[in-house]
This record gives C-alpha cells, sequence and structure tokens, in this order.
C-alpha cells in the first residue's frame, strides 16, 4: 500500500477556492453556447466537440472515454447523424467491424459558431479585466496547463 504524503492545508483552501471558481467560469462559458439555435444538448454538444477533436474516433472508443454504455452512445450519434452533425467514415479496411466518426461540413460549422460565442463572451469579460488581473491570468495558465496534463 502507498502511503500518500499529508496534503497542507494552504493547498486544500486554494484547491477549494479553484475548483469554485473554474465551476462558476465553466458554467457560464456553457450558457453562452446553450443560446445556440441548434438546440443541441450538452451531451451532444461535448460529443461533437470530441469528434471534432479526435476524427475517426469509434462509438465504442467514444463510449468508453465518456463513460456510457454502448447502446446509449449508438443513440446519440444516430441522433446527431439524423441532424445531419455526424456522418461515419469509411470501414477500417485492417478491421471493417470498425467504423470512425467524422464531423459533417454542418457539423463542423455548428461547433466552430458554438466555441466562437463562446471564446466572444469569454474575451468580453477578460477585456474588462484591470491590466494586472489580465497579467495574473495569463501568468497562472501555464499552471493550469501542467495541472490539466
Amino acid at each position: 500500500m502507498i502511503k500518500e504524503t499529508p496534503v497542507p492545508k494552504d493547498a486544500i483552501a486554494l484547491a477549494d477556492d479553484l475548483r469554485t471558481a473554474l465551476h462558476h467560469v465553466f458554467r457560464r462559458i456553457r450558457q453562452e453556447g446553450d443560446s445556440d439555435p441548434y438546440g443541441l444538448s450538452l451531451q451532444h454538444k461535448l460529443l461533437l466537440s470530441i469528434i471534432s477533436q479526435t476524427p475517426g474516433i469509434g462509438v465504442a472508443e467514444l463510449a468508453r472515454m465518456e463513460k456510457l454504455r454502448g447502446p446509449t452512445m449508438s443513440g446519440h450519434i444516430k441522433a446527431l447523424e439524423n441532424a445531419g452533425l455526424v456522418r461515419r467514415d469509411t470501414p477500417n479496411p485492417e478491421d471493417r467491424r470498425r467504423i470512425g466518426l467524422l464531423l459533417t461540413e454542418q457539423g463542423a460549422a455548428v461547433i466552430d459558431d458554438i466555441r466562437g460565442r463562446r471564446r466572444d463572451w469569454l474575451a468580453r469579460k477578460l477585456a474588462q479585466l484591470p491590466p494586472e488581473g489580465a497579467r495574473a491570468l495569463r501568468n497562472a495558465i501555464q499552471y493550469l496547463n501542467e495541472i490539466g496534463e
């Protein structure tokens, strides 16, 4: 059994404050994307985003990644296909059972629009910060990326 080293109280307090702040920011960013005209669920937006970042991902792999059952994921993919946002790629010649997922032109345009509206909202909020606040966030990005990796 690996003995964990105790976490300093100030690190715990910082973790609580950071988690709360990030939660509020992410919620507001999602709300900006949720006011879109596409009527997509948050789950469908997330799936579109993953497929755009991982073109050719299989349905089973996507289900494992999102911790969903295969039939549940298949239903989501069918809905995205019926909406004209996702299409199935040609079968893999090495494993004809594996067919990857790709965004259609319309799907790419939808995810680009959602990301653009979210980015623009965040940019407007950042532009309202005093210079020292913007600098502090710019400096924090490196460390946030390290934590996330």
